[in-house]
């Protein structure tokens, strides 16, 4: 198991306080990288809001005794005192981000951007940004420099806002067209390690590439091969930061086959090498 977390105040079953309209009370990264199962079962909840983000890989939550396998790209929402149950499994390989917060205008935010009681999962897409802000809040909460609540608070707000813009498209968009997107969403989450091609995978469920990309960009917005690549983008950067492999091993393992070709991607769109990446988050430097 491997976590990263920051604290405002260290509190382990949470607090509900009610001194400003929201307060970020703790944030972290979670995965497991060994064997076995990792288990938070909580029959009365928590006095604080909890969000979930899975960024990679699926984690299995339950609501009202029924298991939900909850897929890369989703958050999880829990209000105050709502029973919790949710399982990370090593074999699914979950990448998980989560937030606590509290505050006295928490419902009235949440109800601003219509993420309604009664509703938990919402399936957002799997971009890097998303867990780019989760990351974030992480650092500012843990270096906790000046106004670091307001910065905090705001990333929580874009997280929410990325919400409600994928409740908006849900509300506008026709069930075929957005079954099928979060189909190719959780194929490309399962298969980004395999050479995948747009027009075979279009055709194979009887769309046009052209429909398709035009479709998926619409909703995600980005194209089907950016998706891939900001998923093998995350996933190469998550071993560069845990793992001793190789570069070309990390290449293969994300999907190229050539190392100086993944290098080269990588370096075109994260500004620095693997190897430089790798030396910077050693030396807890920034990646500019």
């Amino acid at each position: 198991m491997k976590a990263t977390s920051a604290y405002l105040n260290i509190t382990l079953d949470g607090v509900s306080d009610t001194s400003k309209p929201i307060i970020i009370e703790s944030c972290g990264k979670f995965r497991i990288l060994a064997k076995g199962n990792h288990i938070t079962d909580r029959p009365n909840g928590r006095p604080d809001y909890q969000l979930l983000y899975i960024a990679s890989g699926v984690a299995h939550f339950y609501f009202d005794k029924k298991d939900y396998t909850i897929e890369a790209g989703s958050m999880v929402i829990y209000r105050p005192n709502e029973p919790q149950k949710y399982i990370y499994k090593a074999t699914d390989k979950p990448d998980a981000y989560w937030v606590h917060f509290t505050g006295n205008q928490v419902e009235e935010i949440l109800d601003k951007y219509d993420i309604k009681k009664g509703k938990n999962i919402y399936y957002i897409g799997n971009q890097s940004e998303y867990s780019w802000m989760f990351r974030q809040m992480i650092n500012e909460l843990q270096q906790k420099e000046k106004n670091f609540e307001f910065i905090l608070n705001n990333y929580l707000s874009q997280i929410f806002l990325l919400i409600n813009r994928s409740i908006s498209k849900k509300a506008q968009g026709s069930s075929f067209i957005l079954d099928e997107i979060e189909r190719a969403c959780t194929y490309f989450n399962e298969h980004y390690t395999e050479l995948i091609v747009i027009e075979s995978y279009s055709q194979s469920r009887g769309m046009s590439s052209a429909w398709f990309i035009k479709n998926f960009k619409a909703h995600t917005g980005t194209t089907p091969t950016q998706y891939i690549l900001s998923i093998r983008l995350q996933n190469a950067k998550s071993l560069l930061e845990n793992t001793n492999y190789t570069i070309n091993e990390i290449a293969k393992l994300v999907g190229y086959d050539n190392s100086l070709y993944f290098s080269r991607i990588f370096k075109n769109h994260t500004g620095v090498s693997p190897l430089l990446f790798r030396k910077k988050i050693n030396n807890n430097l920034a990646i500019e």
